[in-house]
C-alpha cells in the first residue's frame, strides 16, 4: 500500500496531517506502507496527481476522503471530523481509511 499526502507550501494543517497518518500507521501496524509527503507547486501537476486541496491523502493513488468535487487549485482544503470542520482528517477517519484499503493479512502456514 502505498499513501502519498499532497500539500501546498503556506498549508497549516498538511503537518498535523502527516502526524496523524504516522500515528494511524504506527498504531494499525501495517507493514510495507510508505507515506510519502508530496508538495504541489502548480494547478497542473495538482491535477495530474488527483489533488483536492491542501491536505489530499491518496491511498494507492485514490482519495482516501472522496466526495470533495473542488477543482485542483493551489488551496487548502477541509474536512468534516466527528468534532466539527478541521483542516485534516481525524485519526480515527485516517485509521478507517487506512483499513479500509489495507491488503488481507496474509495466510500463515502451518
Amino acid at each position: 500500500m502505498e499513501v502519498l499526502l499532497l500539500y501546498v507550501s503556506g498549508c497549516p494543517h498538511w503537518r498535523l496531517a502527516r502526524g496523524r497518518l504516522q500515528v494511524a500507521l504506527a498504531e494499525l501496524r501495517l507493514e510495507g506502507v510508505q507515506l510519502t509527503a508530496t508538495r504541489v507547486t502548480t494547478p497542473e501537476v495538482g491535477e495530474c496527481l488527483g489533488f483536492h486541496g491542501s491536505p489530499t491523502v491518496l491511498i494507492d493513488g485514490r482519495d482516501a476522503f472522496p466526495g470533495c468535487e473542488e477543482p485542483a487549485g493551489l488551496a487548502c482544503r477541509l474536512y468534516e471530523t466527528e468534532t466539527g470542520t478541521q483542516g485534516a482528517p481525524s485519526l480515527a477517519q485516517i485509521k478507517r481509511a487506512l483499513q479500509a484499503s489495507a491488503p488481507p493479512p496474509a495466510e500463515r502456514r502451518p
